[in-house]
């Protein structure tokens, strides 16, 4: 998902895809640890996608503080 379309979401709509992304790396690097990963890619695509979630949300709390 791009930068873009993540900030078309709502506040709590972001808050609770970096919850899933996070679930889902936990799984990804639980797979890794087993021998069971199928595509390594992945774990960098999720980690990407966390910090871009975590960006926005970063953003909307300046422009709060902002005004």
């Amino acid at each position: 998902m791009k930068a873009n379309e993540v900030r078309n979401l709502t506040t709590a709509e972001v808050e609770q895809q970096v919850k899933t992304l996070k679930e889902e790396l936990f799984n990804l690097r639980f797979q890794l640890a087993t021998g069971q990963l199928e595509n390594p890619a992945r774990i960098r695509e999720v980690k990407k996608a966390i910090a871009r979630a975590k960006t926005v949300l970063r953003e909307r709390e300046l422009k709060i503080q902002n005004g």
